[in-house]
C-alpha cells in the first residue's frame, strides 16, 4: 500500500463496491477483493453534487453549468484526464490519472468552489455561448419543453439564460448553498483513500430532486417535428422490467423499420433514469422525406404490437441473455458499478444487490414486459415529421392556451395581420387571433421576461408558451405599457439583455395599409400558426434546402467525373461545393430566425 493512503471502514457488497464516508462526504470505493493493488495503476474518481438544471428557473438556467466552468478554470494543464459535466439532476467533476493527480484535481475543485474565480465571469459566459452555438441538438431536443414546460426537466430544451446575465453575487451564493459536503457523493475506483485528500467544502443538506411538472393535459400526445426524425418518449417507474422493455422496443423498431421495411438506418430505444423513482425511455428512428409516412406507420405499429402483449419469448430471452453477459463483465471490472452506486445514492434510488437484480431478471415474463409497454404508452409523447398522429390515438399537444386564460387590457393590432392582436393587461399579456386561438402568459406564471433596451420583451410562461411584445410589430405599444410589464413580472424572472443587432429586431414584412388583405390571405392559404415573420423565413428555409441539395449533388457528380478524367480540372467542382455550402449556411440562418418567432420555442 502506498505510504499516503488509508483504508477506510465500510461494508462491501457482493458487487465489489464498498460504501463509506470520506471527509464528511458519502463515498463509494472498489472493495479490496474486487481489484488487485492500485499501486502504480491509473485511478478514476469523481465528485458529484445533487444540483443541476432541474433546480434552476428559466431565468437562472445555466447557473450550475457556469459554476462548473469556473471551478475547472484553475485546474490548468495536467497529464491527468479530467472534466466536468452538468446534467438535469447533478453537476459532476471527474478525473483519471495517478493518485497524486487525482488528489490535486479533487482538492483543487473544492478550493475553487469555495472561492470561485469570479474575475473570469465574463470570459466563461462567452465560452458557454460558444459551447452552446456548437452543440448539436439531439432528435428529442423539443420533447422536454412540451412535456414539462419551461421549468424543471423541461429546461433541457431551453437556452441557458442565466449564464447571460447573472452577477457575481448570485453565482457565488449558488455555489455556497448547493456545492456542499452533505449534497455530494464521491467515488474512487480503488480500495484505498489517499491520505492527502481534503475535499474542504461547506456543510449542507442533501437536496431532493424536484417533483416533475406537466404541460400535457392528455397523454398519449403528439407534436409536429421537422423532417427526417420520428421520436417518442414515455415515463415509467425504474425497474429491471423497464430496462428490458427498452431493449425489446429497440429491437422491435430495428427489425421492423430497418431489416424488414428498409425505411430507416437508425432505429433504437434508450432507458435513462430521471430521478429516484422514474426513468424516461426514448425511441427514435430516422427517415428520408419520401419514406416518413412509412416510418411513422411502422413506428406506431411496433408500439401497438408491444403494448397489446405481442412479445415473443425469444425476444425476451435474447435481451435477458445479453444483460446477463453485461453484468458478468461488470462484475469482473466494477468501475462502472462504483459510479452507478454513487449516482443512485445521490438521487435517492436504492441500488439492487447483484443477486436480487439477477433474480428479478430471470423471473421476468412477457407479461411483465407488456405491462411496462402499456405504462410507457399511456404517458408517451410522439414527435412526427410535419403531421399529427390522432389516427393512432395520439392527441395533439396544445398549440394555444385555453381560451379562458385570455387577459383583458389595451389592444394593439398586429401590423402584419389585423386578425391578430396583442393584449397588455394588468394580469398578463396575450396574443389573440380568430376563434379560440389565444396565447397567454400571466405575470404570476412567467418563467422568464427577456428585456431588450430597444423595448422588445419576450415573456415565457411556466407552461412553455411565449408571447413576444415587439413595439416594431404592433400598433401603439407605448413605453408606459412596456413599463407595466416590467414592474408586474416577478423580479426573479427578469433577464436584462444587451442591445440587439438591428438586423435581429423584428420588422413587418408588409406595409401597414396592405397588411389586412395580404396577411389574411397568406394565413388562410398556409393553414399555419400565425406568427409574424415566420412565413418569410420558412420560404427562405425551403428554398435554401433545395439549393443545398441541388448544388451538393451537382458538386458530387462533377467531382466524381473529374476523378475519372485524365485531364483533371477541379475548378467547376470547387465552385459547386462553395455554392452548396453557401446554401447550407443560408438554411441554417433561416432555421435560427424561424425558431426565434415561434410561439412556443425552445431556444429564444
Amino acid at each position: 500500500m502506498p505510504e499516503n493512503t488509508t483504508t477506510v471502514a465500510g461494508a462491501a457488497r457482493a458487487d465489489g463496491v464498498r460504501e463509506t464516508e470520506v471527509c464528511g462526504i458519502r463515498a463509494f470505493l472498489a472493495s479490496p477483493d474486487a481489484k488487485e493493488s492500485t499501486e502504480g495503476r491509473e485511478v478514476s474518481a469523481g465528485l458529484a453534487f445533487r444540483v443541476g438544471t432541474v433546480d434552476e428557473t428559466y431565468a437562472t438556467h445555466g447557473i450550475s453549468h457556469l459554476v462548473e466552468h469556473l471551478a475547472l478554470h484553475r485546474q490548468g494543464v495536467t497529464e491527468a484526464h479530467y472534466n466536468g459535466a452538468t446534467t438535469s439532476t447533478a453537476t459532476v467533476f471527474h478525473v483519471s490519472g495517478t493518485e497524486e493527480e487525482v488528489v490535486a484535481y479533487l482538492n483543487g475543485v473544492c478550493a475553487s468552489l469555495r472561492d470561485l474565480p469570479l474575475d473570469r465571469l465574463e470570459t466563461e459566459r462567452e465560452i458557454l455561448r460558444t459551447e452552446a452555438s456548437g452543440r448539436s441538438d439531439g432528435p428529442n431536443q423539443a420533447l422536454p419543453l412540451w412535456r414539462y414546460g419551461a421549468q424543471g426537466y423541461g429546461l433541457a430544451s431551453y437556452t441557458e439564460l442565466g449564464s447571460w446575465h447573472l452577477g457575481a453575487d448570485a453565482v457565488r451564493d449558488w455555489a455556497r448553498t448547493r456545492f456542499t459536503r452533505g449534497n455530494a457523493v464521491l467515488w474512487i475506483t480503488s480500495d484505498t483513500v489517499p491520505g492527502t485528500l481534503e475535499l474542504a467544502l461547506p456543510d449542507g443538506e442533501l437536496l431532493p430532486t424536484p417533483e416533475a411538472t406537466s404541460a400535457l393535459p392528455v397523454t398519449p400526445a403528439c407534436v409536429r417535428g421537422g423532417d427526417g426524425v420520428v421520436v417518442a418518449d414515455g415515463v415509467v417507474r425504474r425497474s429491471v422490467a423497464a430496462t428490458v422493455f427498452a431493449d425489446v422496443l429497440g429491437r422491435a423498431l430495428y427489425t421492423d423499420l430497418r431489416q424488414t421495411g428498409g425505411y430507416s438506418y437508425t432505429a433504437t430505444a434508450a432507458y435513462v433514469p430521471r430521478d429516484a423513482e422514474y426513468a424516461t425511455i426514448t425511441a427514435y428512428a430516422d427517415a428520408l422525406p419520401k419514406k416518413q409516412d412509412a416510418v411513422v406507420g411502422g413506428f406506431v405499429d411496433a408500439l401497438a404490437r408491444l403494448r397489446t402483449g405481442h412479445v415473443e419469448q425469444s425476444e425476451l430471452d435474447s435481451v435477458r441473455a445479453k444483460r446477463l453477459r453485461s453484468a458478468e463483465s461488470q462484475t469482473r471490472e466494477p468501475d462502472a458499478l462504483v459510479v452507478s452506486r454513487a449516482m443512485n445514492a445521490l438521487t435517492g434510488h436504492e441500488s439492487l444487490a447483484p443477486a436480487q437484480w439477477r433474480a428479478e431478471l430471470e423471473a421476468l415474463t412477457v407479461g411483465d414486459v407488456r405491462d411496462v409497454a402499456r405504462a410507457w404508452y399511456s404517458t408517451s409523447l410522439l414527435q412526427a415529421p410535419g403531421r399529427g398522429a390522432d389516427w393512432a390515438g395520439f392527441t395533439e399537444a396544445p398549440q394555444f392556451s385555453v381560451p379562458e386564460s385570455a387577459v383583458t387590457g389595451t389592444r394593439h393590432r398586429s401590423i402584419e395581420d389585423a386578425e391578430w392582436t396583442l393584449v397588455i393587461g394588468e394580469d398578463g399579456v396575450g396574443f389573440n387571433g380568430p376563434g379560440d386561438r389565444v396565447t397567454t402568459v400571466r405575470y404570476a406564471d412567467c418563467a422568464a421576461l427577456v428585456a431588450y433596451p430597444d423595448g422588445g420583451r419576450l415573456l415565457t410562461g411556466l407552461d412553455g408558451f411565449l408571447v413576444a411584445v415587439e413595439p416594431t410589430m404592433f400598433a401603439n405599444v407605448t413605453q408606459s405599457r412596456i413599463a407595466l410589464i416590467d414592474r408586474s413580472v416577478p423580479p426573479a424572472a427578469l433577464v436584462l439583455m444587451p442591445m440587439r443587432d438591428p438586423e435581429r429586431i423584428p420588422r413587418p414584412d408588409v406595409p401597414a395599409a396592405a397588411s389586412t388583405v395580404a396577411s389574411a390571405a397568406s394565413t388562410a392559404a398556409e393553414g399555419s400558426r400565425p406568427v409574424p415573420r415566420s412565413r418569410r423565413w420558412r420560404a427562405v428555409l425551403v428554398g435554401a434546402r433545395i439549393l443545398t441539395l441541388f448544388f451538393g449533388l451537382a458538386a458530387a457528380f462533377s467531382t466524381l467525373g473529374e476523378l475519372d478524367s485524365p485531364d483533371k480540372n477541379y475548378a467547376e467542382p470547387v465552385v459547386l461545393w462553395v455554392l452548396a455550402i453557401g446554401a447550407m449556411l443560408l438554411a441554417q440562418a433561416a432555421m435560427r430566425r424561424r425558431g426565434r418567432t415561434r410561439g412556443r420555442a425552445a431556444k429564444s
